[in-house]
Order: C-alpha cells, then structure tokens, then sequence
C-alpha cells in the first residue's frame, strides 16, 4: 500500500492507488453496492470512495489491515446484531483483511441506507 497517495479524482483512480490483491477486494465491494443501489452515484468524499443516493450511502476505505465503511449504522436490530463483531471505536465498519469480506453483509447494509435515505424529506 503506497505511504503517500495522491487525492483521487474518482474511484478506479483511488482503487488502481493499491496493491492487486486490495484492488480485487475493492472493486467487488464497489459491485457489490452497485447491484444493491443500481441508481446510486458514484463519487469521491474525503479522499474515499463514496456511493450516494438522496444523500450519502456509504463511504469505503483501505487501510494496512482493514476496510473501513462508513458511516455508522443504525435504525435495524438484526442488522445491528449482524455487524457487532466489525465496530469500530466510533461505530464505524472494519472489516479485517486477512478474514473473508462479508459481501452479503454490505449489500444488506447498503440496502438499509437505501431505504433510509429514502425516507428523508427533500431539501
């Protein structure tokens, strides 16, 4: 993983910043939230790549030993149950490199921040 990285212009520029073995592990998240929120837009936020649909979806992030996503979830027991073992200190994801991504996992978390955000008023 390079120790300086140059602000991406979007997400394949952010994912093509790391080794292949991250790059493959990203752009499977990156289709999995496609197939889970096909009208999403894609963008980048704060140096990540970010989904956003009614607002911000989720952002995702490489670090040296896990994926980071954001932002917090909330609002649905089961799901709550299902990520307890990948909160952060903040309440945001990590998910450890070194064990098996949980791609069912993010595509049901980003179905509840499809629903979510589409309960929001317009502004």
């Amino acid at each position: 993983m390079p120790t300086v990285r140059a602000k991406p212009k979007n997400i394949d520029d952010y994912i093509e910043s790391f080794s292949p073995e991250v790059q493959a592990i990203l752009e499977k998240i990156r289709s999995t939230i496609r197939n889970a929120a096909p009208g999403a837009t894609e963008t980048v936020s704060y140096n990540m790549p970010t989904f956003t649909l009614n607002g911000v979806l989720v952002h995702f992030a490489a670090f040296k030993k896990h994926i980071g996503f954001y932002p917090p979830v909330r609002g649905d027991r089961s799901l709550d149950k299902a990520i307890s073992s990948y909160r952060g200190e903040k309440g945001n994801l990590q998910f450890p490199l070194d064990r098996r991504m949980p791609y069912p996992l993010i595509e049901r978390i980003v179905k509840h921040r499809v629903k979510q955000n589409s309960l929001k008023p317009s502004t």
